[in-house]
């Protein structure tokens, strides 16, 4: 009886336990922090994120003139968003180049000031475009603060063969610099490098097969208006990614079941009304990325 009983109680511990990694296996991605809530990809932004209870904070990165990883989504400050450090409203899209400023003339612009007409739930308030290294130190020490443990990073590399030696350096350059800041300040268990560009991706699963790059995760991203077919990504892609990113509007049942046979998790991007929150859940996907953590966390 006692045999019995011990069996009986490892067998309700195990289902209990696969229970409770079912119940929190769905991952809720920030998408550049919290974009809905507070200015994005800035520190507000990224604690904000992590209030309303997120399982990674996901980001983008450039380069600065003298070589600084800076989180920033474009590699230019955005007229819509951006100040310069006068007080005036920067103009033209493309007219301030990152990659021709070093980090501390950056960090002099301002981007949570105007707020985002897009988001109006936006809180407007003063912030910069921080440094890679600084968001990964400041949020870690937040979390910890908080008794979180485990909080993940997706990093996207913003990377166009187009603005190669114009708005970015080289791949090789570009991803050694995210490396060397990965290897200082996070364990690679706990990071993502995503990318649409596909020769940045080739080159960190290069990397990592031959041991000189951290072993972290890597997802592909793939935009709406491209071509989405599984099939056709992966041959050009070369290896089995172990996420796969597209725009949520491209996820079908047929698409998602094909991927998880090949063991290939799922986590769309970017969505944020309810009905299409719960939707992309319910169709069995991995997680999402979202603007808005708060209207995700009772997922």
């Amino acid at each position: 009886m006692k045999k019995k009983s011990a069996l009986l109680f490892v067998i309700l511990f195990n289902f209990q336990s696969l229970m409770a990694q079912q119940s929190t296996s769905f991952e809720i991605q920030g998408h550049r922090g919290s974009r809905g809530l507070r200015p994005e990809n800035t520190l507000p932004a990224f604690l904000k994120a992590i209030d309303e209870g997120v399982h990674t904070l996901e980001m983008d990165v450039v380069i600065s003139k003298d070589k600084k990883v800076v989180v920033s989504h474009e590699p230019y400050f955005n007229p819509v968003i951006s100040t310069d450090p006068s007080g005036k409203k920067v103009t033209g899209e493309t007219s301030v180049n990152l990659y021709h400023l070093t980090y501390a003339e950056i960090k002099k612009y301002d981007v949570g000031k105007k707020g985002n007409p897009a988001f109006p739930e936006q809180q407007k308030m003063e912030a910069h475009k921080p440094l890679l290294r600084e968001v990964l130190r400041e949020t870690d020490k937040y979390a910890r603060s908080k008794n979180i443990s485990g909080l993940k990073y997706n990093i996207e590399i913003k990377s166009e063969v187009k603005e190669y030696g114009i708005s970015q350096p080289d791949i090789e350059v570009f991803s050694d610099l995210v490396s060397e800041v990965l290897v200082d300040e996070v364990s690679p268990a706990r990071v993502t490098i995503q990318s649409f560009d596909f020769n940045v991706l080739k080159h960190w699963h290069a990397r990592i097969e031959a041991g000189k790059y951290p072993k972290v995760t890597l997802s592909v991203l793939i935009e709406p208006e491209e071509n989405n077919d599984i099939t056709y990504n992966l041959d050009r892609l070369g290896f089995k990614p172990e996420i796969w990113s597209p725009n949520f509007m491209q996820v079908t049942p047929e698409r998602l079941e094909q991927l998880h046979k090949m063991h290939i998790r799922v986590i769309p991007w970017t969505v944020n009304k309810p009905d299409d929150l719960k939707k992309i859940k319910a169709m069995g996907c991995d997680g999402l990325i979202t603007d808005y953590p708060n209207r995700a966390k009772d997922l």
